[in-house]
């Protein structure tokens, strides 16, 4: 008899994608709702939102738009009590603000703390509990960065809140396997967002980037939306506190 491959499909799975407005957060919940997953899109910008929404609805697929501000907890946890229980959780909401470790300032250090850290972590265990008490099992995939593995200029405290990511990552792996949940980071090296579309537009800035990438080219949020819908498919069903590397071959040098 031959084995079966597990399939990509997510359907009949629910997920919340955050950050989803825009850039990555924003390709991975089309993505997963192009798998077949119903699929909440959160975010602070609810016009953007319902965007989205409104095309996936027309394009055949189960969407909704829910504005949060994830650094919220009680915001965060009301919504997940509302709209969950979630199959599937997209940690995406994040951002970085490039400044040399001496010129740091405390408004900067806050905001990438409160960010990248303590709202991810919120999030993720608001709907990690929901997985547990409907004993679903699930994925959650958090979005992390090539800086949450080597370091950058101008970015201290980036790469700190994303190897705490890393981190955060493998711990909720470890205590989440045996209710059937798994947890993975993405890590992305550059890729052209809204985010980086004001540093990419430098010249200099994007020959240098290229030079590093052996594959030859900045990438975009296509080339994100494969490995997020493969961690949160069966077919990844025993890949669990690992980090997927999506960066041109950046960190081969």
């Amino acid at each position: 008899m031959l084995p079966t491959t597990p399939t990509f499909r997510l359907d009949g799975l629910r997920a919340l994608v955050t950050g989803a407005s825009k850039g990555i957060g924003q390709a991975g919940a089309v993505a997963l709702a192009a798998a077949g997953a119903e699929v909440v899109l959160a975010a602070r910008t609810i016009e953007e939102l319902e965007e989205t929404a409104t095309a996936l609805g027309e394009a055949g697929h189960a969407a909704r738009a829910a504005q949060l501000d994830v650094t919220d907890r009680d915001a965060v946890r009301a919504l997940v009590e509302a709209s969950g229980p979630f199959d599937i959780l997209l940690n995406n909401a994040g951002t970085n603000i490039r400044q040399p470790f001496l010129e740091v300032e405390d408004a900067a250090l806050d905001r990438l703390l409160d960010l990248n850290i303590r709202a991810m972590f919120t999030v993720a265990q608001a709907v990690a509990k929901g997985m547990v008490e409907g004993g679903r099992g699930g994925a959650i995939i958090n979005m992390s960065s090539v800086n949450g593995h080597v370091a950058g200029a101008n970015r201290t405290v980036y790469t700190a809140t994303k190897h705490a990511v890393e981190g955060m990552t493998k711990a909720m792996a470890y205590e989440l396997g045996p209710q059937g949940i798994r947890v993975n980071a993405i890590a992305p090296g550059f890729v052209e967002t809204p985010l980086t579309r004001g540093l990419l537009s430098d010249e200099k800035v994007r020959a240098s980037q290229v030079r590093r990438m052996p594959l030859g080219r900045i990438m975009t949020v296509e080339d994100i939306m494969g490995a997020i819908v493969f961690l949160a498919a069966p077919v990844s069903r025993m890949v669990t506190g690992t980090s997927l590397v999506i960066d041109g071959g950046f960190l081969t040098q």
